[in-house]
């Protein structure tokens, strides 16, 4: 055997490519926005052109870019992500909206179907000082979340939606926000390719109709919520009329607050029948 001063010296590094060749790349692998995507590469590279090949090659196999640079944009913040967890997504800020809106007093707030936990983490910087507990079923949601939450001062449960949650919390919750899964079953398949094979289906399936999670959850909802807290849930157009339905059903004052722009529509349960 050759002693270990035997061996050949190492290749050398490549070269770090310059920003319009790894644009091109880019380009050529169907990214729309080719020169921002190179230039958060580069930066997440810090330098590394190692890191950088390594990068566009994941990002040209279809990988979220997100999850090649390891944080998504959300109200302001950069959350984390991590592979296998759900990427949040820009039009769900129009819920914080929403939420911070209602409730801009709120004190104890709750991110149900946390994902990364980018919810939680935009309402309790954005209201300072609550008690914030985030939850989710996935332990590669918990594990992330708790990367975005805890430096916050909140909490990361996991569980399965109200089992999830410490019991001194009901009747107690003002802001009770949940991202549910909402794509019905046989549509997964329609959905991008960086969300149907690089997120978790269980962050996507909402069921037959994809109501299943959102129906849960307002089931559920009074008994946790404050006399004057809120429900709010992110929908879709052709949901929304068995979304509103689930929050009556369940006995919540139901709303609907649309914005044309992102697109983004959120239903809004208040307890006791009365807005």
């Amino acid at each position: 055997m050759p002693h270990r001063s035997d061996r050949s010296p190492s290749s050398p590094s490549p070269a770090l490519p310059s920003r319009d060749a790894l644009a091109a790349t880019l380009r050529a692998a169907g990214c729309v926005f080719a020169e921002d995507e190179a230039d958060m590469i580069f930066a997440a590279a810090n330098g590394d052109p190692c890191a950088v090949e390594a990068m566009a090659a994941r990002r040209a196999a279809g990988l979220p870019l997100e999850l090649v640079v390891g944080w998504a944009e959300f109200g302001g913040r950069r959350i984390v992500v991590e592979p296998g967890v759900f990427v949040p997504r820009r039009r769900t800020e129009f819920l914080v909206e929403q939420a911070l809106a209602l409730a801009p007093d709120a004190s104890v707030v709750v991110d149900l179907c946390c994902g990364s936990g980018a919810v939680g983490a935009a309402l309790a910087a954005a209201l300072g000082g609550v008690d914030l507990h985030a939850a989710d079923i996935d332990p590669a949601a918990v594990r992330c979340a708790r990367r975005n939450v805890e430096s916050l001062g909140g909490h990361v449960h996991q569980g399965d939606l109200f089992d999830a949650l410490p019991a001194r919390l009901r009747g107690r919750v003002d802001i009770l926000a949940a991202n549910v899964p909402y794509v019905p079953s046989d549509e997964i398949a329609l959905l991008p390719a960086e969300a149907r094979d690089h997120e978790p289906r269980v962050a996507l399936d909402g069921g037959t109709d994809g109501l299943d999670v959102l129906r849960r959850v307002a089931a559920r909802a009074p008994a946790w919520l404050a006399p004057n807290g809120r429900l709010l849930i992110e929908t879709s157009p052709h949901q929304t009329p068995g979304a509103l339905t689930a929050l009556t059903d369940a006995g919540l004052h139901a709303e609907l607050a649309v914005c044309e722009d992102r697109p983004a529509r959120v239903v809004i349960g208040t307890p006791g029948g009365a807005g």
